[in-house]
């Protein structure tokens, strides 16, 4: 018989909660549930009124992994949707949006890492976040994504825009900020243009195209992830890699001291603590008033 847990009031149904998910450390499922269950007060925030995108991997990392952007099968009636844009071409997708705790366990259940948009299923036309995904190609690491990171700081800083940075769970940093009053396509414009001036500003370091054979030692400053289109690894989402590893937020002085690629790699059981000594570092996006409107024009 499947287990069913209480939560606020819904009836949650828990499966194979004794799979180990990660064999490199023994992670479980149960762990995994336990994990986004108890990092909820964090988490929910940055997830609700969003659509989300779910990265599946019900059998760990190394079995299948899909995405699920449409509402899944056997979705709960209480679990919220909403109908979500796609091109001119295409008609409305239907997707799950996480608006509390008895959804997000649900979620949790069918064992996957959490992607949003970059803007709010009530306001699709307008962006409220702007995101630059530092990816590097080998050799480089996350210590030559930290130095561009530092480097884009400054330079929106100049433009009156403050950024937040966050690991990207696997092998890059995340920088966020929040935004308002421009279409998904100004904010991938100024983000751009912005990649485009850090490869001008660090050419041995920064490249702006995705072109494989540009990459190798350079960190890739992935500016399309702005595309009304596009989703990025929610904060504080588990991963799909070799352990339990979660898109972490950071403190810039942490970006500023990382001398090695363990510096910046957090598995779920460093987070209580990482919390419990600064809160949630990313809390500044959710509060309507420290966004800002980009520079220039605002189509």
């Amino acid at each position: 018989m499947t287990p069913i847990t209480e939560v606020e009031g819904r009836r949650v149904p828990l499966t194979n909660l004794e799979k180990v998910l990660y064999p490199e450390t023994g992670f479980t499922k149960a762990e995994l549930v336990h994990y986004y269950a108890t990092t909820a007060d964090v988490l929910l925030p940055h997830l609700r009124d969003r659509a989300v995108s779910f990265l599946r991997y019900p059998d760990g990392p190394g079995g299948q992994v899909f995405f699920t952007k449409n509402v899944p099968p056997g979705t709960p009636e209480w679990v919220t949707t909403a109908e979500v844009p796609r091109s001119s071409a295409d008609s409305p997708a239907r997707m799950v949006v996480l608006q509390d705790l008895p959804s997000l366990v649900w979620a949790a259940n069918l064992v996957t890492e959490f992607h949003t948009h970059q803007w709010l299923v009530r306001t699709p036309a307008e962006a409220d976040r702007l995101v630059f995904d530092l990816d590097p190609g080998a050799p480089a690491t996350i210590v030559q994504c930290c130095e561009v990171a530092l480097w884009l700081r400054e330079r929106l800083a100049a433009d009156g825009i403050e950024a937040y940075p966050k690991t990207a769970g696997s092998k890059g940093l995340h920088l966020l900020a929040a935004v308002f009053g421009a279409s998904s396509e100004r904010t991938s414009e100024y983000a751009k243009a912005l990649a485009v001036e850090a490869e001008r500003a660090l050419p041995r370091l920064v490249v702006h195209r995705m072109t494989r054979s540009l990459r190798p030692g350079k960190v890739f400053v992935d500016w399309s992830q702005n595309a009304a289109r596009k989703t990025t690894a929610t904060p504080y989402t588990l991963r799909a890699r070799h352990a339990p590893l979660v898109s972490a937020p950071v403190t810039w002085d942490e970006v500023a001291e990382c001398g090695a690629p363990g510096r910046l790699e957090f598995q779920a059981e460093d987070i209580a603590p990482r919390l419990r000594d600064h809160g949630d570092l990313l809390a500044p996006l959710l509060d309507p008033d420290r966004a800002v409107r980009l520079p220039g024009r605002t189509t």
